[in-house]
């Protein structure tokens, strides 16, 4: 079958979660992924309980992949000066290799069709998407959701401004096996960047971190970098000292853009990091994917119910995005830019030592309330 309700570009946390949302209203879903499951992803791999209602309004019961359960943020400078707070509403750290191949499990039970190939081209027209892949499909839908991540050649192909840019962000990630609190999730800052630590399932360590081009020229590889550059912070130095890396080598993705995003382009609904991301030291954007999924499940339903026209359905969603996410967005770049600055990051932390109820009520602005689901 070529023909669907909905067709969802990419396979990640966004598009598998919209895919079991709408086939388990009883849409015909097609999920177009170019990779297999399971996979490692470049990721921070921490997510805040705000979206707990919603998983389990799926029947998704995440308790079963046994995740690290998280209420404390450690926080330090660059020159190793520590401070602790509860984050606000706690969160747990799940794996994408484990989270995304159990999504994928759930979707491919509640009926969603998978075709693993690169989409080449998206064409709307007489109010009908279709999508062609490298292999030769072509599927049409009535609603098409992107989902196709940070960056993507079909960014370049809808003429998105923000990939006509290049950027200077790259990201690195590892798992390793090291004593590391399994609820405390970290936030290390270091010279051009910083590094996200926190356990995920089965007692693995996550250890991620954002740099820029400019820090990182001159190294040969991650492990050179991570050895000159992070190890100044003493306590990240204290980490790696013991640390032992169970990926071969270090994952690494580039051109990371952080650049404002439409929601909309070419009457496409974007969700997940193809409709905005945020700087990795909110540790929120799988959040924030799951939570536009289910947005933009609701506004396709709505249409494809005939309750909205397919203007209204984008406008939706539309503002609904930005109303659930500009704040976030726009507080994690105020945060991007501190965290930046060595001056300002130690004179942050001398206030929040006056003033310890700041740290959380700055946590607070990059997360939501739990999820309200009407049954």
């Amino acid at each position: 079958m070529n023909f669907y309700d909905v067709a969802i570009i990419g396979g990640g946390l966004a598009g598998l979660t919209s895919g079991i949302h709408l086939s388990r209203l009883g849409f015909r879903v097609v999920i177009i992924e170019k990779h297999e499951f399971p996979r490692h992803k470049v990721c921070g791999e921490y997510i805040s309980n705000e979206v707990l209602p919603y998983l389990k309004w799926l029947d998704l019961d995440i308790e079963a992949l046994k995740p690290s359960h998280i209420s404390t943020l450690r926080f330090t400078t660059a020159n190793g000066r520590m401070y602790e707070s509860q984050l606000p509403g706690g969160g747990f750290g799940i794996s994408r290799f484990a989270f995304d191949h159990f999504l994928f499990e759930n979707a491919a039970q509640s009926g969603c069709d998978f075709v693993f190939a690169s989409v080449t081209d998206v064409s709307f027209l007489n109010d009908i998407f279709t999508v062609t892949t490298n292999d030769g499909h072509h599927i049409t839908a009535k609603i098409a959701l992107g989902a196709f991540g940070k960056r993507s050649n079909l960014d370049k192909l809808l003429q998105r401004q923000f990939a006509l840019k290049k950027s200077n962000w790259l990201a690195i990630k590892a798992h390793y096996d090291v004593d590391f609190p399994d609820d405390v999730v970290g936030l290390y800052n270091f010279a051009g960047g910083y590094c996200g630590v926190s356990q995920v399932e089965d007692g693995k360590v996550n250890i991620c971190y954002l740099t820029d081009y400019k820090s990182f020229a001159g190294f040969k590889d991650a492990t050179a970098f991570q050895s000159s550059i992070l190890s100044q912070n003493p306590e990240l130095a204290k980490i790696f000292s013991s640390a032992r890396m169970i990926f071969e080598k270090p994952m690494t993705i580039s051109q990371i853009s952080f650049d404002s995003k439409p929601q909309v382009e070419n009457h496409i609904l974007m969700i997940g990091d193809s409709a905005g991301l945020i700087h990795p030291l909110c540790g929120n954007g799988m959040a924030m994917a799951i939570l536009a999924a289910k947005m933009a499940s609701e506004a396709a339903t709505e249409f494809l119910l005939s309750r909205m026209s397919r203007l209204e359905c984008e406008a939706s969603y539309s503002r609904k995005w930005k109303k659930q996410f500009s704040s976030r967005m726009r507080t994690g770049r105020i945060l991007a830019f501190a965290m930046r600055n060595r001056s300002l990051t130690d004179t942050f932390l001398k206030v929040l030592k006056v003033f310890p109820s700041l740290l959380p009520a700055i946590i607070a602005q990059t997360h939501g309330k739990p999820i309200v689901v009407s049954s």
